[in-house]
C-alpha cells in the first residue's frame, strides 16, 4: 500500500524507487542537503523525486532547493513533537 495525496499522483513505493536514489553526489553542498535519515525518504515521495531528479540531471532550481529544505524542516519539527 502506498499513501496517495492526489489523484494525479502515480503510486510508487520507496522500495520500487530505491534504485533511482542510488548514486554518487560529488558537490559537498548537495551532499549535505541530501544527507537525511532514510525514514524521511520513505515517508515523502516529494523528497525522493527531488533527489532522483538531481541524480539524473546534476542540478536543481532555486525553487526545488527551497521547497526541499522547507519540507525537511517541517518533517524535522513534526518528529520533534
Amino acid at each position: 500500500m502506498v499513501p496517495m495525496t492526489s489523484r494525479k499522483q502515480f503510486p510508487l513505493c520507496y522500495d520500487c524507487q530505491k534504485k533511482d536514489l542510488q548514486g554518487v553526489i560529488k558537490d559537498p553542498k548537495m551532499k549535505k542537503l541530501f544527507d537525511l535519515p532514510e525514514e524521511f525518504y520513505k515517508e515523502s515521495p516529494f523528497l525522493r523525486s527531488i533527489k532522483a531528479y538531481y541524480l539524473k540531471f546534476k542540478e536543481l532550481t532555486v525553487r526545488q532547493k527551497e521547497y526541499f529544505e522547507k519540507t525537511v524542516k517541517e518533517m524535522k519539527s513534526k518528529d520533534s513533537k
